[in-house]
């Protein structure tokens, strides 16, 4: 049984890579996402399928993965396809419907409330079944399964560390840049840290020196691994990768009323994971020197016992 697993880069791609060894899959799986410096790291020893990217509503992207989507469909190798978002998965999902398969679309962590734009568009799908990772939304369609952040726990570090080193990860979205918090960071960083600034989009009169739109995903990782500090925006992927890192990351949601994001989903996400200690949740223009020096005094550990993700196949 060969599953075929979906995903858009970043946080989706993220979440699913983290929830798949708890889903029982075995290793018969291929992926299908975006070509990226991610996906071509984090998956690197996998077979994937790469497919034109899209971004956030956008129309024409979902467009060309459905065409994508009905080329990889069309040889009958695959039994089922798993996805947790965005758009891709919508696109993959109606050809996989009609060829017969077995659907499984689970609702990123950060949708807290209810589910996104996909996740409603795909409920309508034939053959698909439906996972929340927020208990309190769960009902007779979405079952809880559990959430990409089991097994995560915070503890006090006995000595804090100083402040020296900083990550700050503004995500890497072209449409939406994060400007108040780029710029509330450059007043209140250490003269004398050392920082690696990934910015994307954002850009501020006063930039910092040496920031980085994009920074290749290993050097990322191995950054934040070394740093003291990880500043963060509020989405899902970030938190994944500070928490690995050993990080309570300064968390910080992006708003819809200052032109961030679609919604708000990034700000109840961060409530919660601040309310299990996992990330200290700051807004934008309330961020301080000793919220930096709170959180490199806290270290985060994956706990080792997480239990299989809850999900059934197709009666």
């Amino acid at each position: 049984m060969t599953t075929l697993l979906v995903a858009s880069t970043g946080g989706h791609l993220a979440e699913l890579y983290d929830l798949k060894p708890r889903l029982g899959l075995g290793d018969d799986c291929v992926w299908a996402t975006f070509d990226s410096p991610q996906s071509r790291s984090l998956l690197d020893g996998h077979e994937v399928i790469h497919v034109p990217p899209a971004t956030t509503r956008d129309a024409l992207g979902a467009l060309r993965d459905l065409l994508a989507a009905r080329r990889v469909l069309r040889g009958g190798r695959f039994t089922r396809v798993v996805s947790t978002g965005a758009s891709v998965a919508m696109s993959f999902f109606v050809p996989a419907s009609r060829h017969g398969l077995a659907c499984h679309y689970i609702e990123s962590a950060t949708r807290t409330a209810g589910p996104s734009l996909t996740g409603r568009l795909v409920s309508r799908v034939p053959r698909t079944r439906l996972y929340t990772q927020h208990l309190d939304w769960a009902d007779e369609r979405w079952r809880y399964g559990g959430t990409v952040f089991d097994g995560y726990q915070a503890s006090r570090r006995a000595t804090p560390r100083p402040v020296s080193r900083i990550v700050v990860a503004l995500g890497t979205h072209g449409r939406f840049g994060f400007p108040r918090l780029l710029a509330r960071l450059v007043e209140v960083v250490p003269p004398e840290a050392e920082v690696l600034w990934q910015v994307g989009s954002t850009r501020i009169p006063r930039m910092p020196a040496g920031a980085r739109p994009h920074v290749p995903y290993a050097e990322m990782q191995q950054a934040m691994r070394e740093a003291d500090v990880v500043v963060t925006h509020a989405g899902v992927g970030s938190a994944l990768a500070a928490m690995r890192a050993g990080h309570r990351a300064v968390f910080v949601p992006r708003r819809r009323s200052h032109g961030e994001h679609v919604d708000d989903h990034q700000v109840e996400l961060a409530r919660q994971l601040d309310r299990r200690q996992l990330v200290r949740h700051r807004e934008a223009d309330a961020v301080t020197v000793e919220d930096l020096a709170e959180a490199a005094s806290w270290t985060v550990a994956a706990t080792g016992a997480v239990a299989p993700f809850e999900w059934t196949e197709l009666a």
